[in-house]
């Protein structure tokens, strides 16, 4: 379908459906639905802090770059890979490890792996060609703070640098280079570059609910997958515990997205630390916008209920999981 003058000056006769057994949204309804979505003020728990701690220092050791790396790349690569985040795909792979009987510490370097391909990512998405953004995590963006050549080399370097890590730096070999795999098939073409192709091309059209979850499982939901799958390869968990923590993580994936949306429209820029209301600006076709407010908000705690049910081949080993995983359903940045 060709593009055309945006969501809300189509020609074709499209528009948004609301929530369930409601009329679609047109007009000053489309603003409400941008501005009346109170924030949450439910608790969130993160894991323990010693998680964080050990990833913040895995992460800094792998960019304590050598003389051959140019100082203003070094500079900008921690500039982004070091921003302040949430850290919750590294700590999913640590969690993911001990849940199956793995030690934290043997999974760091998969941490460190999957947290460098998604800053990569964010890099990239950020460049005036892609999604165009200039702020992320509360401050400027790579292209903005250095220059856009200098962001892009910082995204080839981290999605190389990631690599590097995982072949050199966890063992056994055979393990290495299963993780090597997941990630690779995770940042590629059919998974997190193909949705966001697929994210890109679907601007300025109208797409239904379950395009809009094929692009968001693919460009969100492969790195969650894979951080858990990469947790229990390496703890070589057996196939049942395998397919608990890879269900969890497509529901995770999807309720984190879910989410997102959500705080695009109606999230605290200060916290959320990124700019707000930009997907209605890009022309893109979100949960809030297809399914309304309330029952996006509903999708996202089903999403979550459903997420933790999978872990119970786990047991109690995977607390810690269920505990992020009603983190991530009310976050709130």
């Amino acid at each position: 379908m060709a593009p055309d003058a945006g969501i809300e000056g189509r020609t074709d006769g499209w528009r948004p459906q609301g929530a369930a057994g409601h009329q679609h949204a047109t007009g000053r309804q489309l603003d409400e639905l941008y501005i009346e979505m109170p924030a949450s003020d439910a608790p969130s728990r993160l894991p323990p802090a010693h998680y964080t701690e050990m990833i913040e220092s895995a992460l800094r050791r792998a960019v304590a770059f050598d003389a051959a790396c140019p100082a203003q790349l070094a500079e900008a690569i921690r500039y982004c890979l070091l921003a302040p985040g949430k850290r919750l795909r590294p700590q999913l792979v640590l969690l993911a490890a001990e849940a199956c009987g793995g030690h934290a510490e043997a999974a760091l370097p998969a941490a460190v792996a999957v947290e460098m391909i998604h800053a990569y990512s964010l890099v990239h998405d950020d460049l005036p060609a892609m999604d165009d953004d200039d702020l992320r995590r509360g401050r400027p963006t790579c292209h903005k703070q250095f220059d856009e050549a200098t962001a892009i080399l910082v995204g080839d370097g981290l999605q190389a640098l990631a690599f590097e890590i995982l072949a050199s730096q966890l063992q056994p070999a055979e393990r290495a280079a299963r993780c090597c795999a997941e990630l690779a098939r995770a940042a590629g073409p059919s998974a997190l570059v193909g949705g966001q192709a697929d994210d890109l091309a679907a601007e300025f059209r109208h797409i239904g609910l379950e395009r809009l979850q094929s692009i968001h499982r693919r460009k969100t939901g492969a790195l969650f997958r894979c951080s858990l799958r990469m947790g229990a390869i390496i703890a070589n968990a057996a196939q049942d515990r395998l397919q608990a923590l890879t269900t969890f993580g497509e529901h995770l994936g999807h309720a984190f997205q879910v989410v997102d949306d959500l705080l695009d429209v109606a999230g605290e820029e200060q916290r959320v630390g990124k700019r707000l209301n930009k997907d209605r600006r890009r022309g893109k076709v979100t949960y809030p916008l297809l399914l309304g407010l309330e029952e996006s908000r509903r999708r996202a705690a089903e999403l979550v209920d459903s997420a933790s049910a999978a872990l119970e081949p786990l047991g109690a080993a995977a607390a810690p999981l269920r505990e992020l995983a009603e983190y991530i359903g009310r976050r709130s940045r």
